[in-house]
């Protein structure tokens, strides 16, 4: 079913596809999960959207997550997405070797859909395989709803599952946290990835060093705002070091992270699929008005103005 026919089972516009700028209730959030929901019949269906992204691929913000240095920094990166949503408020609570997830909907006059709870575990936990290249398992899944039919929910994520529980709760191991991800550097690449850089006669590399901070810091940006320890811990170098260094180029930390988040700002927008609310927390900004302000100061132009002219 085509996704205006889903919208058209919620009771919404197909104006919610059209326009990026547009919001949508809990309420009406949830009655798109029960469209898909009547649509499918599959209790499994919220696990498989996960599974299928392997293959069709998966959203930016969770390629920014897998750029993290491990599974606690990518879980932090998908907490500061999450935050962009006002309607749902995550909360990760690590105590006594465990980290548990769980999720607040502070308008909702209902319980979220099962569907909905399923995606969201099945991201993070995908988010800690696909980074750490080892079959991560939750501790335990914990769910309000009453078991299924079928062990879909046990064989995949392969811990046990209680049902019929008081919250809906994801509970993973301390330890498994900080497992690093050894290929981060290669999930952004080709959104990151600078311009190839001239050689000399040798056929060496001659990339400045501000052009290398450049790429640490967008690959650092979804964190939250780098600062110079970050990036010079990240490059080897000392702070002190790589200030100096940058310095003889003729420049500054400062304008090298200003060139970073434009650049990187236009690349997201370049691509059609990226929403703003993504634009804004790959550049590591805390809300949407903030970088439609620094987008306006660098370019004169809204985001959705920029992105019209430069896509048509």
């Amino acid at each position: 079913m085509s996704p205006s026919a889903i919208l058209q089972k919620a009771g919404l516009p197909d104006a919610v596809l059209s326009n990026d700028r547009t919001l949508v209730s809990t309420k009406q959030f949830f009655a798109i999960w029960h469209a898909l929901r009547d649509v499918t019949s599959d209790q499994t269906f919220g696990i498989k959207i996960a599974e299928a992204a392997k293959a069709t691929g998966h959203h930016p913000a969770f390629l920014a997550a897998c750029s993290g240095a491990n599974f606690r920094d990518g879980i932090t990166r998908i907490w500061r997405y999450m935050r962009f949503s006002p309607s749902a408020q995550p909360s990760f609570e690590e105590r006594d070797g465990l980290m548990r997830f769980t999720k607040h909907w502070p308008y909702a006059t209902e319980p979220e859909p099962s569907h909905s709870i399923d995606l969201t575990f099945a991201c993070i936990t995908e988010l800690g395989r696909r980074g750490t290249g080892t079959r991560i398992m939750p501790v335990r899944i914990e769910y309000e709803r009453p078991g299924p039919e079928s062990g879909f929910h046990q064989d995949y994520f392969g811990c046990e599952i209680r049902y019929a529980a008081p919250r809906n709760m994801l509970v993973l191991r301390s330890e498994d946290l900080a497992l690093p991800f050894p290929n981060r550097h290669l999930e952004l690449r080709d959104v990151l990835s600078p311009a190839r850089p001239s050689v000399n006669d040798n056929g060496q590399a001659q990339d400045t060093l501000s052009e290398r901070v450049k790429v640490a810091l967008k690959r650092a940006l979804a964190s939250g705002r780098p600062d110079i320890a970050d990036v010079a811990l990240s490059l080897g170098l000392g702070e002190r070091t790589l200030q100096r260094r940058i310095t003889q180029e003729q420049t500054s930390f400062r304008e090298i992270l200003a060139d970073a988040r434009q650049e990187l700002g236009q690349q997201l927008l370049a691509i059609p699929s990226v929403d703003i609310e993504t634009v804004a927390f790959m550049l590591g900004y805390q809300d949407t008005s903030s970088f439609y302000r620094a987008f306006k100061d660098w370019s004169g132009l809204t985001p959705q103005r920029w992105r019209r002219l430069h896509n048509s």
